[in-house]
C-alpha cells in the first residue's frame, strides 16, 4: 500500500533518495560481498568493514557500519548504513572445512557459526530496505541459494540491485546472471580491484529512489 501510495504521488513530486536507509549485501559464500563492503568503506570511510579468505563463511555474524555518505558526480549526497551479511547457504557441511585445512574440531565450530549466520541473515531481511544480491558471475546462477535469495526478496518487495562480481575473470559471464534474474537490473563489477565503482555508485544513488 505504501509503495502504491508513494509511486502515485512521485507524479507530482521528486521524493529523491531515501537518507540514512539500510542497505544490506546478501549471496551466497564467497561472492564477494565482503569484498565489496571493504571497497566501499575505504573509498568513503578509509577503513575497511570485515576480513575476507578463500574458505566459505569467513563471515558469519552480522557486521554493521553505520552513516556512510557517499557523493555523486553532480555533487549529490547519499547516506545509508551498510549491512554486510554471512553467506546463505542451503548445506554446511563440517567436512568441508576439513578439506580446506582445519581440524575436525575448528571445522565443526565454524560450520556451527556459519549455520547460525545464515539464519541470523535470513531474519535481517526484515530489517533491510534495500539489497544488493552479490554474485560470483564466474558460477552458475541457477544455484537453489540464488533463487531461495531472490524468491525471498521478491516476498518481501524490496528494492534489488543484481552485483555480478568478479567481472575481471575469464569466465565472467554477466550475460548468464542477466538471463537467470530478467525481472532486476544486473551491474557487473570487480570489488577486488575496483572496476566499475564510479558507475556502481550512481546505481546506488537511482536504487535509492525506488
Amino acid at each position: 500500500m505504501i509503495g502504491r501510495l508513494k509511486a502515485f504521488f512521485k507524479q507530482f513530486w521528486d521524493f529523491g533518495p531515501r537518507q540514512n536507509f539500510k542497505l544490506g549485501l546478501y549471496g551466497p559464500p564467497n561472492s564477494g560481498k565482503t569484498t565489496l563492503a571493504n571497497k566501499i568503506c575505504l573509498d568513503w570511510l578509509g577503513q575497511e568493514m570485515g576480513t575476507t579468505s578463500a574458505i566459505p563463511h569467513e563471515t558469519r555474524e552480522i557486521n554493521v557500519k553505520d552513516q556512510i555518505t557517499i557523493k555523486g558526480k553532480t555533487g549529490k549526497e547519499l547516506m545509508f548504513n551498510l549491512v554486510d551479511t554471512p553467506g546463505i547457504a542451503t548445506k554446511i557441511d563440517y567436512e568441508d572445512f576439513m578439506k580446506a585445512g582445519m581440524s575436525a574440531g575448528k571445522a565443526k565450530k565454524r560450520a556451527r557459526e556459519a549455520t547460525k549466520g545464515v539464519i541470523e541473515s535470513i531474519k535481517w531481511l526484515d530489517q533491510v530496505d534495500t539489497v544488493l544480491v552479490v554474485l560470483d558471475c564466474t558460477e552458475d546462477p541457477y544455484s537453489q541459494v540464488n533463487v531461495t535469495i531472490i524468491g525471498n526478496l521478491a516476498a518481501r518487495n524490496i528494492p534489488v540491485l543484481i552485483v555480478a562480481n568478479k567481472i575481471d575473470l575469464k569466465k565472467a559471464s554477466l550475460r548468464k546472471v542477466q538471463s537467470a534474474f530478467p525481472q532486476y537490473e544486473v551491474f557487473g563489477i570487480s570489488a577486488k580491484y575496483g572496476k566499475n565503482m564510479d558507475e556502481f555508485y550512481e546505481k546506488l544513488f537511482e536504487l535509492a529512489a525506488k
